[in-house]
């Protein structure tokens, strides 16, 4: 018969299978062979080394339906990629608490709560550990500063058996995560930085133990109660310090998901409203959003004005003004007036939801630096533990008084918790950073690329240049143009052209798509049938080119570049930039005006004088492209180049040795993205380009890009001086602790305080941020103007 308890904690297990609580931290996605699959990120506490992360992947992957699973030590969390068919959430969680860890959904209210809880008991572990530790080296001082004779036995006695009595609270309470972590690295096969820490403390312990109980016994007379003590105040000071950074690196993406509201009101046909779940939000719903309230959906205001501060996903603080027919993002926050939306996204379709998705896969990576040092970090220990060994029987023989305390300084001392710290602790804080400043980092390891980058290639149109591009006239084939973007021809052919290809470039969100979309005249009831929105079948994007699709009477029509058109004449290619008619008979053409983005130059002066060499890639023709490449001023340009021509030209450079950075926002710029050695995607550009970059610059800012480079290099060069840090140190500590000039109690410190050197240096990263010198050109241009 099952206790209440265990009923209690199975129906919580059983919860979590729940759809509804799913849909919190779990995605759907689909596997190689086409089938269905989950995606859930879970958070875990209870690890204090890299082998921890290893150990509950191995706990992951042994239950049946776990499809793949990623465990990260520095940020706490797990993803888990699982097959819902054969497995349920309540198991995967069941098998991380098997292995001795615990895990709960990645869900802000529960994760907060836990490392609330998990921060208190670790200060209450170092607070029982320094006040023992105190009151030990008060009972320990007389035999450091009393003179031969002057400390009589008994006295002396008495005074081991106190440090005995108060080292029992630090070794049975304080030194539970020491233990606990080496008890479940043994029973896994495995060995962890808890190995060595848990036998330095027994033996220490144990030996002092005999010393106090019997000084002339084979332990001798010498005991070390303060050392160990105090060994464990330092450790436990450094963990606590390393565990509150851990905890400011995944603040940022619980920011993100606290800015999702959990209910919203919804106003039906009659007008009614009625405040209901976020889940029970549908595409096409009515949402009304009150003043301080956060958008619950993607969706298109339906007032004439309003005001909405999109920082939650930018960084910018400034609100931003909307008009009617405007894109509201989840997670903007109304600072106006009262105001209504039309739901479109709801879900794991909003673009929160995928910034958030991205950004939880990316903690869960390990950076190459971190998988290298997790490598070396087993037969490193297995090292330690045969060195102490050789070294308690080499010092047994000569000075037997001496062997345990140098073992015990050996296997202290050379414990690599720094060296496994060195690189994820910068780089997670450099992701944090970003993440405050606008920019999403998806992959750890393109930290390292962009610190190598030597050329920076930059996409034209919608990158460098303002995404608002405005129509500046019509040309008519075989007719006449006019400006402004309408026709000053009588009837109403041309009229029904102009709107028949607005509707299908609203398919399309390349920027002269959009901004022939957002112009000129809207349908009207005289409209044929084409330029309804759905009379176009069969649409198709070729990147590069155009939209290609079927009217309603079957003809294939055209909108895109002159030779995608067809049947322009050479002489009106340098006229329009955009054309539209059937295949082969291309009927108007458009014209637009464009402009530099206002940080630009400043972005590519910065690279510039970092030494980086920079190129404008462009599709369109050579005298547009020469003339924003000598605005911006680059050092090269091309134009006319096709996707593969793109993708070629970055191939080629790459072929010469040199490490390549892209900059791009449309689809035609997805497949050179994927080749750069680094890339960037803009907020504003394409889903399929966000998912290929290394950085998405959510804040649509390019000096964005010039502070991560600046980041990187500032991360990469943390990283280094924490690896030499790790390294010099146990190089120095471990010849003083085989000659016994390194005390336990010093062996201890100098371990803390290089875990503690180590994630301090890193979380240097996390400071404000320093004006970059776009900013300082910004403002001179500004004040120029």
């Amino acid at each position: 018969m099952t206790s209440p308890t265990a009923d209690i904690a199975s129906s919580a297990l059983e919860l979590l299978d729940d759809p509804v609580a799913l849909r919190r931290h779990t995605r759907q996605i689909c596997g190689a062979g086409g089938e269905p699959l989950s995606e859930s990120s879970l958070r875990i506490s209870g690890m204090y080394c890299a082998a921890c992360a290893g150990t509950i992947e191995l706990a992951l992957i042994g239950v049946d339906g776990v499809v793949e699973a990623s465990v990260s030590a520095a940020s706490e969390r797990a993803r888990v990629c699982w097959d819902p068919r054969r497995t349920r959430m309540s198991h995967i969680v069941r098998a991380v608490r098997h292995a001795g860890y615990e895990a709960v959904p990645d869900v802000a209210a529960q994760a907060r709560e836990q490392r609330r809880q998990q921060e208190r008991q670790a200060l209450w572990r170092l607070f029982v550990a320094a006040f023992c530790a105190m009151q030990v080296m008060m009972l320990a001082t007389p035999s450091y500063v009393s003179g031969p004779g002057e400390l009589a036995p008994d006295m002396s006695r008495l005074l081991n058996w106190g440090g005995w009595v108060l080292s029992w609270p630090v070794v049975l309470f304080a030194c539970g995560p020491f233990f606990q972590g080496a008890w479940r690295s043994i029973t896994q096969g495995r060995i962890g930085m808890d190995v060595p820490v848990s036998l330095g403390i027994l033996v220490t312990f144990v030996a002092s133990s005999g010393a106090t109980f019997d000084p002339s016994g084979p332990f001798g007379s010498e005991v070390y109660f303060d050392s160990l003590t105090m060994f464990v105040s330092f450790l436990l000071g450094a963990r606590w310090l390393e565990l509150r950074a851990r905890h400011r690196a995944a603040q940022a993406l619980e920011d993100t998901v606290l800015g999702m509201p959990e209910s919203a009101v919804r106003v039906d046909a009659t007008g009614r409203e009625q405040r209901v779940p976020v889940e029970q939000l549908h595409i096409g719903d009515t949402v009304r959003v009150l003043m301080g309230e956060s958008v619950p959906a993607d969706g298109v205001l339906l007032d004439a004005a309003a005001e909405l501060s999109e920082a939650l996903l930018t960084g910018e603080s400034s609100p931003v003004a909307k008009s009617a027919g405007a894109p509201l993002v989840a997670g903007s926050v109304n600072v106006g007036v009262p105001l209504h939306m039309r739901v479109e996204r709801v879900g794991d379709d909003t673009r929160i939801a995928s910034i958030v998705a991205l950004m939880r896969e990316a903690l869960t990576q390990r950076p190459a630096a971190a998988r290298l040092a997790d490598r070396w970090a087993t037969p490193f220990l297995w090292a330690v533990l045969v060195l102490s060994g050789v070294a308690g029987i080499a010092w047994a023989v000569f000075e037997p008084s001496r062997a345990v305390w140098v073992v015990v300084s050996v296997l202290i001392v050379t414990c690599p918790c720094a060296l496994s710290l060195a690189a994820p602790t910068a780089m997670l804080a450099a992701a944090g950073r970003m993440a405050r400043d606008g920019v999403l980092l998806q992959r750890l390891d393109a930290l390292e690329a962009l610190a190598r980058v030597s050329t920076f290639y930059l996409d034209k149109t919608g990158t460098v240049t303002d995404d608002g591009l405005r129509v500046a006239g019509v040309h008519v084939v075989g007719g006449v143009a006019c400006a402004g973007g309408r026709a000053a021809v009588d009837g109403s052919a041309l009229t029904d052209l102009v709107v028949a290809a607005q509707t299908l470039a609203s398919w399309s969100r390349h920027p002269l798509a959009r901004a022939l979309a957002g112009s000129g005249r809207q349908p009207s009831e005289s409209t044929t049938s084409m330029s309804d929105r759905g009379g176009w079948t069969c649409i198709h994007e070729e990147p590069g080119q155009g939209l290609e699709a079927r009217s309603p009477d079957g003809d294939l029509w055209r909108l895109g570049s002159a030779s995608w058109v067809g049947g322009v004449a050479p002489h009106s290619t340098d006229q329009a930039r955009l054309w539209f008619g059937p295949v082969g008979r291309a009927r108007v053409g458009w014209s637009f005006d464009e402009s530099l983005r206002v940080d630009a130059r400043a972005m590519v002066d910065s690279l510039r004088s970092k030494g980086l060499h920079t190129v404008l890639l462009s599709g369109d023709q050579a005298p547009r492209v020469e003339t924003v490449a000598r605005q911006l001023g680059v050092d090269g340009w091309r134009a006319g180049l096709s996707p593969q021509g793109k993708l070629d030209e970055v191939a080629g450079t790459q072929g010469r040795g040199r490490c390549v950075a892209m900059v791009g926002d449309g689809v035609n710029d997805a497949p050179v993205l994927a080749r750069a050695d680094v890339s960037f995607a803009m907020g504003q550009g394409a889903v399929m380009v966000r998912t290929q970059a290394d950085f998405v610059v959510l804040s649509g800012r390019l000096e964005a890009v010039v502070q991560a480079h600046e980041l990187s290099l500032r991360c990469m060069r943390i990283v280094r001086q924490n690896t030499y840090w790790a390294v010099g140190y146990n190089l120095a500590a471990v010849p003083l602790a085989l000659t016994g000039m390194l005390p336990p109690w010093a062996a201890g410190l100098g371990m803390a305080c290089s875990s503690l050197w180590v994630v301090a240096n890193a979380l240097r990263l996390s400071g404000r941020k320093s004006e970059s010198g776009v900013q300082l050109r910004l403002q001179l241009a500004r004040g120029g103007a």
